[in-house]
C-alpha cells in the first residue's frame, strides 16, 4: 500500500502512535486522530515529518456520533489539501481506553463508556466514512486477547471487543463486493499506558504476563505496530473476516 493513505483513530499515543510511525516508514500517508492530547499528536506528526513522511492530525471524540459527519467533512478537506484526494485506503479503528473492574463492581456508567468508545463509536464512524474508503481498501479493527481468554476485571471491556469481532465479520461479508477487506487484530498484554500502564510499569505484573506467554515476555508496542503494518501492506487482499491474535502465545 505504498503511496496510499491510512486513517488511525487514537493515533497520538500507545499502539496507534506506533502503528502510525511504522506505516509512515512504509510510505503511507497518515491521518491520525486524537481526542484531547493535541501535543502528543503534534509530536507524532513531527516524528513522521522528520523521517520524510506526510501526516495530518484531526480531533475526534469517538463517543460523539453526532459529530461524525462534521469530522468526515474536515477529513475530506484535509485529504484534498494534503494529498489532492478526498478518499483514503485503510481505516484502523484503534481508539480506546480500558476500565479494570470486577464484574460485580462494574457500573452502568462504566459499561456505557466502554460501549460508546469500543463498539458504538467504531460502528457508526465506519458507517459514516464508508463512502470515503476506496474500493479495494482495508478496514482493521483492534480487539484484544481478552476476547479469547478471561482475566478478572475486564468483563465489560472484553464484551465490547467480542462485539467488534462479530461486527468485523459482517463488514467483511457486506463490503466484499467492493473488494474492501475487514479484519481484526487482537493484541495480548502490551507495555503501554493501557489500564494505567500496569504491564509496563509494574514489574510483578510484567513477570506474571511473561510467565503465561509462550514467547516468555510481555508484548511491546513495536510488536503490534509491525503486525498492523504487515496486515495492511502485505499481499493479503484475499484475507477478510479474520481475527489475528498477536499476543506472543498468551494463555495458549
Amino acid at each position: 500500500m505504498t503511496g496510499k493513505i491510512a486513517l488511525i483513530t487514537g493515533g497520538g499515543r500507545g499502539l496507534g502512535r506506533n502503528a502510525a510511525l511504522h506505516l509512515a516508514r512504509e510510505g503511507l500517508g497518515i491521518v491520525l486522530t486524537y481526542n484531547s492530547n493535541a501535543e502528543a499528536a503534534d509530536t507524532v506528526l513531527a516524528e513522521i515529518a522528520a523521517a520524510g513522511g506526510t501526516a495530518v492530525a484531526l480531533r475526534l471524540d469517538t463517543r460523539d456520533t453526532a459529530g461524525f459527519q462534521e469530522f468526515a467533512d474536515r477529513l475530506a478537506d484535509s485529504l484534498q489539501t494534503t494529498w489532492g484526494r478526498r478518499d483514503f485506503d485503510a481505516l484502523i479503528n484503534n481508539a480506546g481506553t480500558g476500565i479494570a473492574k470486577l464484574f460485580a463492581e462494574t457500573t452502568e456508567a462504566d459499561f456505557d463508556q466502554l460501549m460508546s468508545i469500543h463498539l458504538r463509536g467504531p460502528f457508526f464512524l465506519t458507517q459514516t466514512l464508508l463512502p470515503m474508503i476506496t474500493d479495494g481498501g482495508r478496514i482493521l479493527n483492534v480487539s484484544s486477547g481478552l476476547a479469547r481468554f478471561s482475566l478478572p476485571g475486564f468483563s465489560a471491556y472484553a464484551a465490547m471487543k467480542g462485539g467488534i469481532e462479530v461486527l468485523t465479520r459482517y463488514l467483511a461479508r457486506e463490503l466484499g463486493p467492493r473488494g474492501v477487506t475487514a479484519n481484526v487484530i487482537a493484541p495480548g498484554a502490551i507495555e503501554t499506558d493501557f489500564a494505567g500502564g500496569t504491564v509496563r510499569d509494574n514489574p510483578e505484573a510484567n513477570r506474571h504476563v511473561a510467565q503465561m506467554t509462550a514467547m516468555g515476555r510481555a508484548g511491546l508496542p513495536d510488536d503490534i505496530g509491525g503486525a498492523i503494518t504487515a496486515l495492511l501492506t502485505g499481499d493479503l487482499q484475499w484475507m477478510t473476516g479474520q481475527r489475528i491474535e498477536v499476543s506472543g502465545g498468551q494463555l495458549l
